[in-house]
């Protein structure tokens, strides 16, 4: 599938999100939908939890603090944000940037499934425990799954610890840098 006609049917996923008034309350509080950007045709996805106040004024997911160490940690292993493909499973910011709740996660979910599906990457990336509990299955803990493959239903997860988590505690700051370094040989097997 080329890439035009994948961006197209993402276009539509988003279009459909605001058409059918997913999580209206998360909405009306939000400056705007945060969908997702980077290459259609990406062979990593990450799936981050929710945007923040910045990603929420600009639209685009990872802008913050968090999202420059996420550049750090793709230029560590050759990357950049044009090679992937990063979303959030919320697609609205929540009030004060307070978690996601599982009725909220539940309502986007879908929406991430067709994002995936029309994407089609090698690797998953969960950022933070959100993402990681809303696509694997229930008791994966992300203190025991970090930087551990996981196949499921047929796709490839890598969970890693949130880059804001890094930020506000340095000894998961080095773990997360390790854990990134595994990626370039899972693509290469996948």
């Amino acid at each position: 599938m080329s890439s035009p006609s994948k961006q197209l049917m993402l276009d539509q996923i988003k279009a459909d999100i605001l058409s059918k008034n997913v999580c209206p309350d998360l909405a009306k509080q939000a400056t705007q939908l945060v969908f997702g950007v980077g290459d259609p045709n990406a062979e990593i996805l990450f799936v981050g939890e929710a945007p923040g106040k910045k990603e929420d004024l600009q639209g685009e997911p990872f802008i913050g603090a968090s999202g420059k160490f996420l550049n750090e940690l793709l230029a560590s292993i050759g990357l950049n944000r044009q090679n992937i493909y990063i979303t959030n499973i919320v697609k609205y910011r929540p009030p004060n940037n307070r978690d996601p709740k599982a009725s909220e996660k539940a309502d986007f979910l879908p929406y991430l499934i067709k994002q995936i599906d029309i994407i089609k990457p090698k690797l998953i990336i969960t950022l933070g425990r959100h993402s990681m509990e809303a696509l694997l299955p229930p008791g994966v803990t992300i203190s025991l799954a970090h930087g551990q493959l996981q196949e499921y239903q047929g796709r490839n997860y890598l969970p890693l610890y949130h880059p804001a988590a890094a930020l506000y505690n340095g000894s998961l700051r080095q773990t997360l840098i390790s854990d990134f370094q595994k990626i370039p040989s899972i693509i290469k097997t996948k």
